[in-house]
């Protein structure tokens, strides 16, 4: 097990051309706050607005649901490159971006054993430097597989609602890896909101807490409005920036993704990306 996790970080250090992709996790406290619709939605826009090449990963193993959203065939997905498949024909194409979907049967990626951890990252290592993006969708809540992507990743996006348990648990979320790994990348969505001002304020709980508590800085990238054209699109299988591209939501999407798309990319924290993620995920909290 020692030669293949050495095997794999002398892969990772050899290959110095990802600085052309960017590594986003999406992650939130705690499920039910659209945080996989907005990955869906999100890799559309860059996909379809900006003409960018993007990977959209389900890493919520054990609850994938990326597949019905995009109304894909489930059975492609990454147990497939588990069992000896070639990633390239397990890589689904969908709404004009590739996606890699997660399966059901273990609790996390953090439950697989070593060799199959290792099968996985290496495919994905090959392929990656393909794509302008590369857009990790977490399962909701604190673990080491969350933890992992997040400390690897050169930036995250934390979803969160008015609620006041999706913000208590988003700030329990920024609170845990920072205490533990000193990771501070945050950048802020909050979705659902009845109104602008409701958004800010939202943000601003979060913002004064954490600059309070944590000493660190949070950014606002997006606020998300209630439609009702989003239950519509849930409910069909479609996508709201597709299916209505005047919609306040879609807008605000087009918004987060011109900001992305102008932001530099950091090459430092793009070259070694699955092998920092395969070594967090054998690293125990501290």
């Amino acid at each position: 097990m020692e030669d293949q996790a050495k095997g794999l970080r002398e892969l990772v250090s050899r290959h110095k051309t990802l600085v052309n992709s960017k590594y986003i996790t999406i992650a939130s406290g705690k499920g039910g706050v659209g945080k996989t619709n907005f990955s869906v939605n999100f890799a559309y826009t860059l996909s379809k607005v900006f003409r960018k090449k993007v990977l959209l990963i389900d890493a919520d193993i054990g609850m994938a649901n990326v597949h019905i959203l995009l109304n894909a065939d489930p059975s492609k997905n990454m147990k497939n490159v588990l069992n000896g498949e070639n990633l390239e024909n397990v890589i689904v194409n969908s709404k004009g971006f590739d996606a890699l979907l997660g399966f059901s049967g273990v609790d996390s990626i953090s439950e697989m054993d070593e060799t199959s951890v290792h099968v996985l990252l290496n495919a994905l290592e090959k392929v990656s430097n393909r794509y302008d993006y590369v857009i990790i969708d977490t399962g909701a809540g604190i673990d080491s597989k969350v933890a992992s992507f997040l400390r690897a990743s050169s930036k995250s996006y934390i979803i969160t609602t008015p609620e006041p348990t999706a913000l208590m648990d988003a700030y329990a979320l920024i609170k845990t890896v920072y205490n533990i790994y000193g990771y501070s990348r945050f950048k802020i969505v909050v979705n659902m909101c009845r109104s602008k001002e409701e958004g800010y304020n939202t943000f601003s709980k979060l913002k004064v807490s954490t600059k309070k508590f944590l000493g660190i800085d949070l950014e606002l990238i997006g606020l998300l409005p209630v439609t009702n054209n989003l239950k519509k699109c849930v409910k069909k299988k479609a996508l709201i920036t597709e299916s209505f591209p005047a919609d306040g939501f879609t807008q605000e999407i087009k918004k987060i993704s011109a900001i992305e798309v102008e932001e530099p990319v950091d090459s430092q924290q793009t070259q070694n990306f699955w092998g920092k993620v395969f070594d967090f995920l054998k690293k125990p909290r501290a």
